[in-house]
């Protein structure tokens, strides 16, 4: 036994033993090597020692390479759009490149997953380059290959390439080898996904790409700009989600981080920070004062506008409408930003119904008729986007599952080696022992009988104990539920007025309309308002609303206004709303204003009437 137990020790030790390492495959010449590394800090050096290996001939600029080996020449194509986008220029080699993805692609398939080789047929044009310089060359392709996509607006396939560059550098490399060069490739990638997902509002995958780029720009020692600037597009997720604490968090990081006044992302942290104080009820003073600091250091149109775009909703929800509307046509009429310039026009029509420029409302309304189509689009594609993120987070899930389980693969086949051998001398000893163990395996047996009997008695015990103990617990319930029948019978024989009126305004025909579009519809709050629109309520709907309330709670929109002066008009629909029990997602989608108007609307209401509670609940008992 013991004979056999070492064989299979022997066995499993050369199964665990290392592969053959065949012959390494031809890496590039050392002059391509050179440009790499100069590449990562002096692009622009680079690509002049890079245009030399190049001819350029056609009209489309597309640049030409004849070189000893293919290996060089797909590496030297990627260095080529490498440099052409780190220098500003468009990919003149899009053909090419796409011919060296599939080369890399080819390479890597044929590399051993975690070795430092090729297997032992490898191309014969590449006998020397290590798989992982392979693989990391070929995650390089992807997200070039992506780059190009997306200035061509091909947005899906963008996100495909730098998901898969992300999948083969995780998939080739532990986490403690993703430093350096590698580390900055990867906050590279995850930044790229962060901004796709942002610029298309899906807050979410945005904040998990973004935190994945903060952690490898830490490991890469980047400078504190590119942590401040990762920080401050986080934190803009949560902003917009109106989850306060954790946008300003993010913002005060990000601000902490820089050492001067005089840059971009610090006027913006600022900015945000600004707006922020006046959303959480602070001074509308201080923050304007601070804002139009910020607007006199601005240094590009567009930067100005962003400043006006800020100052303008903090005028906006003020209701100072003259004020708000200079800003806002200042925006409208000057940036180059589809969306400031959206949102100032959206703004800009509900300013113009208020104050009566009906001539002005038709031309923003007219400008804003071109987003329905568009915001259809929009949806489809982050259907689309949103599966993306699912099938690579849940990939990368499975990945991750896998390295731990390849981890603790090598000491359990240790284990089980040491077990074998261990139980093969036990048999051994067994043998030689067997009649004195006899003696005590009887004595334990009885042992083991009389612990079970005990064991037996306590379980009874204990059963009758949980059962009485369950009893008493019933008839205490039974008790309290009695006392509190008593109590409420006392309390309120009838239903008191408040109510019989409230069930009787629930009951108009205007209610139960809103309240089964409501219900059928599901109105979810990160959602566009926009595609809702076919859902929301006319002026006539509006006014019968406020007609029945009137009419059902015994004057509810004079009594409001009387007790609370400074309720406007909109104000009081809202309430109305309110008093329904609605949420900001369905009042967003019935009135067509933006979510975060909707909850900003909210807090005026509350501050006015100096409630905390419930809305719904204070409205419908208001004396």
């Amino acid at each position: 036994m013991l004979s056999i137990g070492l064989s299979f020790l022997c066995i499993m030790a050369a199964c665990n033993s290392k592969k053959q390492v065949p012959d390494p495959v031809e890496g590039p010449s050392s002059e391509l090597s050179a440009i790499d590394s100069l590449m990562w800090s002096q692009p622009d050096s680079a690509l002049l020692r890079l245009l030399p290996w190049f001819d350029t001939c056609c009209r489309d600029a597309a640049r030409h390479i004849s070189t000893a080996t293919a290996y060089n020449r797909h590496y030297a194509n990627l260095l080529l759009s490498e440099l052409l986008y780190k220098n500003d220029y468009p990919q003149t080699n899009r053909r090419e490149l796409q011919q060296t993805v599939n080369y890399f692609d080819s390479l890597t398939m044929l590399a051993d997953t975690r070795g430092v080789s090729l297997q032992p047929r490898p191309r014969r044009d590449a006998q020397r380059a290590s798989a992982q310089n392979i693989a990391f060359l070929d995650a390089r392709t992807h997200y070039i290959n992506g780059v190009g996509y997306y200035e061509h607006d091909s947005v899906v396939e963008a996100c495909k390439e730098y998901m898969k560059a992300l999948e083969v550098m995780e998939e080739r490399f532990e986490e403690k080898e993703l430093v350096g060069y590698k580390a900055r490739f990867m906050a590279l990638t995850y930044t790229r996904l962060t901004v796709l997902f942002s610029d298309r509002y899906l807050h979410d995958p945005a904040i998990y790409f973004g935190k994945n780029s903060l952690h490898y720009y830490k490991k890469s020692n980047d400078s504190s700009w590119h942590l401040a600037w990762m920080l401050s597009e986080i934190g803009t997720q949560y902003d917009i989600m109106d989850i306060i604490d954790s946008a300003t968090y993010y913002y005060e990081k990000g601000l902490n981080l820089l050492s001067g006044s005089d840059n971009l992302t610090y006027r913006d942290l600022s900015t945000h920070l600004a707006y922020l104080s006046f959303k959480k009820g602070e001074s509308s003073e201080l923050s304007l004062n601070l804002l139009h600091q910020l607007i006199d250091m601005a240094e590009s149109n567009k930067e100005y506008c962003s400043r006006c775009l800020t100052i303008g909703e903090i005028f906006y929800h003020e209701t100072q409408f003259d004020s708000a509307w200079h800003y806002y046509e200042l925006v409208y009429n000057n940036t180059q930003s589809e969306e400031s310039k959206k949102l100032a026009a959206e703004r800009l029509a509900e300013i113009s119904k208020i104050i009566g420029y009906d001539s002005k409302s038709s031309e923003y309304a007219s400008y804003l008729a071109q987003f329905a189509t568009i915001s259809e689009r929009q949806s489809t594609l982050n259907s689309v986007l949103v599966e993306l993120y699912r099938h690579y987070s849940q990939s990368k899930e499975n990945h991750l599952h896998a390295q731990r389980i390849r981890k603790n693969a090598k000491p359990v086949t240790w284990l089980i080696c040491f077990l074998v051998v261990l139980i093969g001398l036990s048999i051994v000893i067994n043998t030689t022992i067997r009649n004195s163990n006899k003696r005590l395996k009887e004595e334990k047996q009885k042992t083991e009988e009389l612990l079970v009997t005990e064991n037996y008695s306590h379980r009874i015990k204990q059963a009758a104990l949980s059962s009485k103990l369950k009893r008493s617990n019933e008839a205490l319930r039974d008790t309290l539920k009695q006392l509190e029948n008593n109590i409420s019978d006392k309390e309120t024989p009838n239903p008191s007025r408040h109510t019989k009126d409230y069930i009787s305004f629930m009951e108009t025909p205007i209610c139960q309309l809103i309240l089964k579009t409501v219900r059928n519809q599901g109105f979810k709050s990160k959602m566009n308002c926009i595609v809702y629109k076919e859902h929301a309520l006319q002026k006539e709907q509006l006014l019968a609303l406020r007609l029945a309330a009137d009419e059902k709670m015994d004057s509810f929109t004079v009594r409001i206004r009387k007790q609370f002066p400074s309720l406007t008009d909109d104000d009081v629909i809202y309430c109305c709303f309110y008093l329904l029990g609605l949420n900001e997602a369905d009042i967003s989608a019935l009135m067509q204003k933006a979510y975060p108007t909707v909850c900003e609307r909210k807090r005026k209401i509350r501050r006015i009437i100096d409630e905390k509670n419930d809305l719904t609940f204070v409205l419908r008992n208001l004396s």
